[in-house]
Order: C-alpha cells, then structure tokens, then sequence
C-alpha cells in the first residue's frame, strides 16, 4: 500500500485546520453580532439579560463537546459550573466580606484572597481535577449507565454545596463576589469557546469518539481507544463548563446553589436539543433561540393585555414550554434546527447551489 508523503500530510493538517478555524469564527459570527447591537444599543436591563444568555452559552457548548461527540447523554455538567463558580467565590472575595459570609472557613480560606485571574486558574484546575476523576469512571460506560452516573456527580456535588456551610453557605446566598466581568470579556470568551469546540469536533480525536459512539466494535477493530477519547472529551467539556460557572460568579456577583441544579439542567438540555447536539452550530442556534423564546414567554406570564382584555397569570409557563420544546424537538425534529451540517457547510452548499 502506498503512504502519503509527510510533506502533503502536514499540508493537509494545516489546511483542516485552517478550515476549521474559519468555520468556527463563522459559526461565532451571529453571536459578536447580537453581542455588539446589545452593547450599542440596548438598555441595561437587556444588556444583564445578554451576559446571562452568553453564561448559557458557554455552558451549552461544552455540553455539545461532550455530548454530540460521543452520544453520551451528560446531566451532570452543571456541577462543574456550580465548582467554577465556587471556586472563584471563595478564593477571591475581599476579605472584610468573607468575615461576613464563611468567617470559619477551612484550611485558611476566610483568610484568602487572590486576584481574580488567579483564582479563576485555580477554580478550573480544582474542575480538572474532579473531571479526570469522575471521568475515569464516565469514559468506562455508555448509553444509561453513563448518564445516571453524571446524575449522580450532580446530586453529590450539590449536596456538598448544600450540608458543608462553613465553606459554601448552604442554601444562603454567597456575595460579595469581584464583578470583574463585562459584556465584552464575555462575548470575548464566547468566540473562543465556540472556536475551540470546532477545532475539537474536526480533529481526528473528535471525528474517532463520534466513530467510536456509531460503531464501537468498527471503532475498536481499527484500533480506537474510545475511553481515552471520551475521557478526553469529558475533561474538555467540564472545562469550559466551569469557565461558564467564573464568568458567571463575576458578573453576577452572588451565587447560590439552586443556580447550578435541575433548572440549568433542563434549560441548557432543551437549547442543545432545539439546536442540534451533533453541531457546534446547533448549541448556538438553539441558545439564541431559546433565550429570545423564554424571554418572550416570561413577560406574558404574569398577565398581559391584549384588545382590551386582561389575561390571567400563567406562572410557571416557562417551565412548561421547556419541556414541551424537548418533547418535539424528540419526536419531530431529532437532529434539531441545525441537523448534522455547521453554518459555513450550510453556507457553502447554498453559494455552490447559488453561485450567482
């Protein structure tokens, strides 16, 4: 059999990479888009509304990374949000406030306080750590068994934010959190996120785990290693979860544990389903929206007029129109709005249909 030269192989690289590179700052596009009208335009009201929408964003990429590549469902990615955002809680509030929130601190922590880019460093090597472990676990299983285990790294974590008060202050609010972020360093993040999820799903460690998740016995005859590979993803996705849960905490400035439980859950779940969990593109389709649809639904939950007549309450609306999209995106549309093609694929087959 005769083998590729080097030289055309690393050509090839290259161009895959370049390739990728593009297509995920195209996919990006529609997101600096609306970040920068909200920026220019927009009230204050609506430019929180976006710094949380890009939170869900990021979140729901790093679902995707996990999710879409192996065919894994995961329900446990909100415990890495809920450490990230902990983790810099603790370790960079000033400390005339910690006397206030966790005055008896572990280990020394009420008498910490670091710079917030080291603390945001420190928080994601502590998700690191937790990913590898969990996913030593996760990478040996598949279809349910996977998923119930990531249900219950979810419950264990929130339980621990819940019971260990000295540290995380159980159900009460822990403020006093830098707000050091802003709509641009978010929308800064949300670029390079949505670029490294491409550049994951194009390379031939993504194209081996969603091999690996059609055919693990094909996978494995050709000598794929589908729990390193799901390990990896695993890690990768926890990884920028947790950034997801820094940017949050210093933006917002005060987290609580429910933040980071069953609501996240379902919410990030339904906008990867709407959009499409095998795209990159799909994650950002159905954030964009989901966020717009909720929005729309929670200003007539508590009563509009319409004519002249004054409609009841529908508290709870949201809620349902959450699993209502899961229901039909499920039975009616299972690849989602975006299918199994990204915008710069969806893009080049329209101008190569259209070439005028």
């Amino acid at each position: 059999m005769l083998s590729r030269p080097s030289g055309e192989t690393t050509q090839s690289g290259h161009a895959m990479l370049r390739r990728s590179l593009a297509g995920g700052l195209v996919t990006a596009l529609p997101v600096v888009v609306i970040g920068l009208a909200v920026l220019g335009l927009a009230p204050a009201y609506y430019t929180h509304l976006a710094l949380a929408a890009f939170v869900n964003l990021i979140v729901v990429v790093g679902l995707q990374v996990f999710m879409g590549n192996s065919n894994i469902a995961n329900l446990g990615h909100s415990a890495f949000v809920g450490i990230g955002a902990y983790g810099v809680a603790i370790l960079s509030t000033p400390l005339a406030m910690k006397k206030l929130s966790i005055p008896n601190a572990p280990f020394g922590l009420a008498l910490v306080e670091l710079n917030p880019l080291l603390a945001a460093v420190l928080a994601l090597l502590a998700v690191g750590i937790l990913a590898a472990i969990s996913g030593k676990i996760i990478s040996r299983l598949s279809g349910v068994a996977a998923t119930i285990v990531s249900l219950a790294l979810l419950i264990i974590v929130h339980s621990v934010f819940l019971n260990w008060t000295d540290l995380f202050k159980g159900n009460q609010a822990f403020f006093g959190i830098p707000k050091v972020v802003d709509l641009p360093a978010m929308l800064v993040a949300s670029v390079v996120v949505i670029v490294i999820a491409r550049l994951f799903k194009d390379s031939r460690w993504g194209l081996q785990l969603r091999a690996s998740a059609q055919s693990p016995q094909a996978a494995a005859a050709f000598g794929v290693d589908a729990r390193r590979l799901r390990l990896g993803a695993w890690v990768l996705s926890a990884l920028i979860c947790g950034l997801a849960g820094v940017l949050f905490a210093y933006f917002a400035g005060t987290i609580s544990p429910k933040l980071f439980y069953f609501q996240q859950i379902f919410m990030t779940l339904a906008m990867l389903i709407l959009g499409g969990m095998a795209t990159v593109t799909g994650a950002v389709t159905g954030v964009i929206v989901l966020s717009i649809g909720l929005e729309f639904i929670r200003s007539i939950e508590s009563g509009v007029t319409i004519a002249g007549v004054q409609l009841p309450q529908l508290l709870g609306l949201s809620g349902v129109a959450l699993g209502v999209v899961i229901v039909l995106c499920m039975a009616f549309r299972p690849g989602g709005i975006s299918g199994r093609l990204e915008l710069d694929e969806q893009l080049y087959r329209l101008f190569r249909r259209n070439p005028r």
